[in-house]
């Protein structure tokens, strides 16, 4: 039996990664530092997913999967010696955090198989996936290490919206139906997972910006857009039910479909993109997910970088002399979002936010129009959103 080791068992590790392996016969061992869900995976061996849509919901019993405490480092390097395919959720800052551990790992592995390669599949959504990884590695890793041809390194685009758990069993989760993972078929060293939910593209990163600039900046925009027009709603499919919030957002996401045209004629056509959009407009409208206007549109200081959803689609379209008038709508109402959890408390870090731009005056400052370049914005927009 192939075996994958899915290093991170939050929601896209186990919602998405680890359920779609373990259906496909692979053994799934997670590694993850909450003691808790680890000893509850051994405990059963399964976890159990409730699938959502507007059609209804369904059960899903995940089976054949365990888990390794991440704080246990013999066990983890023991595990990556021994599996056929890594994968790794865990997001950037932690990526940076482990480095150390599964370059020692790697090391271990290619001296009980040599000539072995392994592919890493970095489930991350962040540009460079593949760049930044190899770099985080080759600091820990002996010169004579064989990096290049016995580590792949495959870049991911991932498209599945699993909403904040609000359950008190590590076993149960809910998450939408929507189960296709789009890896970089240049990536892989060895052979490429065969199955109906992998869908293996080249370039990669014309899939990452198509998530990115069409589906995060639309799932953001919604949050935005719905806040500033009926900031009583909870929920994303309310605020996408809304024919003014529909209406900015649909056409945010087309600026964005007619940018990556522009980028990626050879790729994509107007008639796919189209299909791309009207499929998440339906996605965002599932009710039955319970998906929070606040968990979309928090982390403020992240989603409007110069390099992000918004301000990376506006920035594009700037320089190709196409018009981002309803992303800048998304982006100026999103300097003003507010929303707060169920306890009425604002995102941490979105509380220093707005102490920021206040003290930049910035709210008063900004007026984006269609056509606008973005040398005509105020000084500091974009530099302020440039730290890390």
């Amino acid at each position: 039996m192939d075996r994958l080791v899915q290093w991170g068992a939050g929601n896209i590790g186990r919602s998405f990664i680890g359920q779609i392996f373990a259906r496909n016969g692979y053994e799934v061992v997670f590694i993850d530092i909450d003691t808790k869900l680890v000893d509850a995976l051994n405990s059963q061996g399964a976890y159990h997913l409730r699938v959502v849509s507007p059609a209804g919901q369904t059960q899903l019993e995940v089976r054949g999967v365990r888990a390794v405490n991440g704080r246990e480092p013999q066990r983890v390097i023991e595990e990556i010696t021994a599996t056929d395919l890594i994968c790794l959720s865990l997001g950037k800052q932690v990526l940076a955090r482990i480095a150390a551990l599964f370059a020692e790992a790697l090391v271990k592995r290619n001296q009980v198989r040599p000539g072995v390669p392994i592919d890493i599949i970095i489930a991350e959504n962040m540009h460079d996936g593949a760049q930044t990884l190899r770099a985080m590695l080759k600091a820990y890793l002996p010169a004579d290490f064989p990096l290049d041809t016995g580590v792949g390194f495959v870049e991911t685009s991932i498209g599945k919206m699993v909403p904040i758990q609000t359950g008190t069993d590590p076993l149960e989760m809910v998450a939408e139906p929507f189960n296709t993972l789009i890896v970089d078929r240049d990536g892989f060293k060895g052979k490429i997972p065969a199955f109906a939910e992998i869908q293996a593209v080249t370039p990669i990163k014309a899939y990452v910006d198509r998530k990115l600039y069409i589906h995060n900046m639309g799932h953001a925009a919604v949050a935005y857009i719905g806040f500033k027009e009926f900031p009583a709603l909870h929920l994303i499919a309310e605020a996408i039910h809304e024919k003014k919030v529909l209406t900015v957002v649909k056409s945010a996401m087309e600026e964005s479909r007619d940018l990556l045209l522009m980028e990626y004629p050879q790729v994509f056509t107007r008639e796919s993109l189209d299909g791309y959009i009207g499929d998440l407009l339906q996605r965002f409208g599932n009710l039955a997910l319970g998906d929070t206007v606040y968990r979309v549109g928090r982390d403020l200081k992240r989603k409007l970088r110069y390099d992000d959803r918004l301000m990376g689609a506006m920035l594009l379209a700037s320089r190709d002399s196409l018009p981002f008038h309803h992303v800048a709508q998304a982006y100026r109402a999103a300097l003003a979002f507010k929303a707060t959890d169920e306890h009425g408390q604002l995102f941490v870090d979105d509380v220093l936010f707005h102490q920021s731009i206040q003290g930049k005056a910035l709210l008063e400052q900004i007026s984006l129009a269609s056509g606008l370049s973005i040398e005509g914005l105020p000084a500091g927009i974009i530099e302020m959103f440039r730290g890390d």
